[in-house]
C-alpha cells in the first residue's frame, strides 16, 4: 500500500474512533500556547485493537523500508510509548522511552530501559506539531551514546516550522498520515463544511498567529 493510500486509512481511522476533535469557533489551547481549532488525542488508539493495529502494522513496514538498519526503539513519553512498544515487539527489537526531563529521584534517568551502546535507534512519536519533543528525544538519546536514525509519527500537522527544524537538525522522519489528509476525509464525510475548512488551513500556514481570541482551555 502506498503512502498516500496509508494516510487516507490511517485519518479515517482516527475519525472513526473520535480521536480528532475538530472546533473551528471554539479553538484548543496546546501546552505551547498554540491556539488550534483541531486536537489530535492519539491516546485513544489504544483504546481500539483493531486501529492500534493498523498504525503499528503501517509503521513498521515504513521503518523497515527506510531504515532496515535499525538496532531499537525509542518511544516520547508518555503518548508515544504504546506505538514504540507496539513496534518494537513486531520489529523483535529492544525498546527504551524518553522523558520530557530527567526523573528527580532514583537514578534521576531521562532514558528509561536499555540499548546496546552505540545502537541505531529510531524514535516513535504520536504527533509531530513544532517538532520539538521529537528532536529532543532525540538529542537525549545521542547524549546516553545511542545512534538516531530517524523519527516515525502517527501524524503531523505539518507545520513549516517542524519541516524546518527537522532539516536544520539532519533527522529524517516520516508520518503515516498529516494534517491535509485528515481535513479532506474529515469534510469529505461532511464533518466540517467549507467556510470551517478554510479556517482550518489558515490555522495551519500560520499556527502561532491564528486569529481567534481568548480561547478555552483544553484538558
Amino acid at each position: 500500500m502506498g503512502m498516500d493510500s496509508v494516510a487516507r486509512l490511517i485519518a479515517g481511522h482516527l475519525l472513526d474512533i473520535g480521536a480528532v476533535f475538530l472546533r473551528p469557533e471554539e479553538p484548543f489551547v496546546w501546552t505551547s500556547g498554540i491556539r488550534s481549532p483541531i486536537y489530535c488525542d492519539n491516546r485513544l488508539i489504544i483504546s481500539y485493537p483493531r486501529v492500534r493495529e493498523a498504525v503499528a502494522d503501517a509503521m513498521v513496514e515504513e521503518i523497515r523500508r527506510r531504515w532496515p538498519e535499525v538496532q531499537g526503539v525509542a518511544g516520547t513519553a508518555t503518548a508515544g510509548i504504546p506505538h514504540a512498544a507496539w513496534v518494537a515487539d513486531r520489529l523483535r527489537l529492544p525498546m527504551v522511552y524518553v522523558r520530557d526531563k530527567a526523573k528527580g529521584h532514583g537514578t534521576a534517568s531521562r532514558v528509561e530501559g536499555r540499548l546496546p551502546a552505540g545502537s541505531k535507534t529510531v524514535v516513535v512519536e504520536d504527533l509531530i506539531s513544532t517538532g520539538g519533543s521529537a528532536l529532543g528525544t532525540v538529542s537525549a538519546l545521542r547524549e546516553v551514546g545511542y545512534a538516531p536514525v530517524g523519527v516515525a509519527a502517527v501524524v503531523t500537522y505539518e507545520f513549516t516550522e517542524a519541516k524546518d527544524a527537522f532539516a536544520r537538525a539532519g533527522v529524517p522522519w516520516f508520518a503515516l498520515t498529516d494534517y491535509s489528509t485528515l481535513i479532506e476525509v474529515a469534510t469529505e464525510r461532511g464533518l466540517v463544511t467549507e467556510d470551517q475548512r478554510r479556517i482550518l488551513e489558515e490555522f495551519r500556514s500560520d499556527p502561532h498567529h491564528w486569529p481567534p481570541a481568548r480561547p478555552p482551555q483544553f484538558s
